[in-house]
């Protein structure tokens, strides 16, 4: 049972290891000591080993088509009523912002949002840039505007809509 042994190291010195006939002692250098506990006390220190499990993942459930085009509608609808609120930004480029916030939201909803826990980031910066690309005016302000909406209503309105479902 050499697992249970305990070894203590130290400084070599010399160790009586035994006595001679003639009555001298024998001197050797000692290093390494080997120690081992009492049979009383190795069952205190028993390690018991247990067998490593993975915890559990929480798997979100697929994209829902139906909960993305309602929830697209609501969003556009919203968002027009929200923007119509700085004319002076937008003037009569408004309507297209709206539909290319629309699209790239609708395309995160169908593709990508499983519901709580799975709202990102990333959908509202590609709002940012694709407003952009098309030289829209008002990025930062739609891309802004949609994440607060987003924010507020999405998480919710799944729990709402499946609370009923069940």
């Amino acid at each position: 049972m050499a697992s249970l042994c305990n070894f203590i190291l130290c400084a070599p010195t010399a160790v009586c290891s035994g006595i001679r006939a003639s009555g001298s002692a024998i001197l050797r250098d000692a290093c390494l000591i080997r120690w081992t506990p009492p049979p009383s006390s190795r069952a205190k220190y028993n390690l018991y080993t247990t067998k490593a499990t993975a915890p559990k993942q929480y798997v979100y459930p697929d994209p829902d088509p139906i909960f993305a085009a309602s929830e697209t509608r609501k969003f556009k609808a919203e968002l027009l009523s929200t923007l119509s609120k700085e004319m002076e930004t937008f003037g009569n480029d408004l309507p297209r912002v709206v539909n290319v916030c629309a699209e790239v939201f609708s395309d995160f909803l169908h593709n990508e949002y499983g519901g709580p826990g799975t709202l990102l980031v990333e959908p509202f910066t590609e709002i940012m840039l694709a407003l952009k690309e098309e030289n829209l005016p008002g990025a930062v302000s739609a891309a802004r505007a949609s994440l607060l909406w987003a924010q507020t209503n999405v998480d919710q309105d799944w729990k709402d809509r499946n609370s009923k479902l069940h």
